[in-house]
């Protein structure tokens, strides 16, 4: 996988994951158990279920956070986990953007400061092409670049949060409960900056979420139980990567 592996038209496709870990007492516990999955470029889904039905644990093996037990996630057809981890981690930092319920934003640090985070991750000194493309986006997200992140509201927060995971164009968007924290007017605010993103930059966008109406939006909808998908027909990875 080449530096610069950000390519509008990659996909990404997983088959076979299994997730398992061990028991106390022998055994193991599967807590996700996916036959194939394929998120063509430029898509929107949802995926959604109960809580512990295995959501943000797929959500981290498609972005090569969590290495599976077996099975294969390719993207533009190489296997992420084929990869060494510093490949990986180098290849989430060019191509994924990732948005959390929580935000994992520095309370004590400006909203601007937060967002270059990723660039100070790549090297030492930040420029200014960098550094005027995040005040465009905290423009955009309608949040003031000074001042502690810590006096802002959640939804500001969550909004500081999304320009953060925007900030180098990804070509794939992960965004794991970005409303649920938030109150409906802040939610509704946030979840149309999330699919106007995707949209506007071609972006595959993949949506957990409990929000029916959030998940309503995504053209595409995968209902997790149990750690499986339901209702989803099998694509081959060979015809997808």
């Amino acid at each position: 996988m080449a530096e610069g592996e950000g390519e509008r038209g990659a996909r990404l496709a997983a088959e076979n994951v299994l997730v398992e870990y061990p028991l106390p007492r022998g055994g193991k516990l599967r807590v996700l158990d996916i036959e194939r999955l394929e998120l063509p470029p430029g898509s929107q889904t949802a995926i959604c279920g109960p809580s512990g039905s295995g959501k943000t644990t797929l959500l981290h093996v498609l972005c090569g956070i969590e290495r599976p037990s077996a099975g294969r996630v390719c993207w533009d057809g190489a296997d992420l986990f084929a990869l060494g981890e510093a490949a990986r981690d180098r290849w989430r930092r060019h191509s994924v953007g990732l948005v959390f319920q929580h935000f994992h934003l520095f309370p004590s640090l400006s909203p601007l400061e937060n967002v270059l985070l990723p660039a100070r991750f790549r090297a030492f000194r930040v420029g200014e092409v960098v550094t005027r493309r995040a005040r465009a986006l905290l423009d955009r997200v309608e949040v003031r670049a000074a001042g502690e992140t810590a006096s802002l509201s959640r939804g500001e927060m969550q909004r500081v949060a999304l320009a953060r995971a925007l900030l180098f164009t990804p070509p794939l968007l992960l965004a794991d409960e970005p409303t649920a924290s938030l109150d409906a007017e802040a939610a509704m605010r946030v979840a149309e900056l999330i699919f106007s993103a995707s949209r506007e930059t071609g972006a595959t966008l993949l949506l957990v979420t409990h929000d029916a109406a959030l998940a309503g939006r995504c053209p595409q909808i995968m209902n997790l139980a149990a750690g499986r998908i339901l209702g989803t027909p099998p694509v081959p990875l060979a015809a997808v990567s």
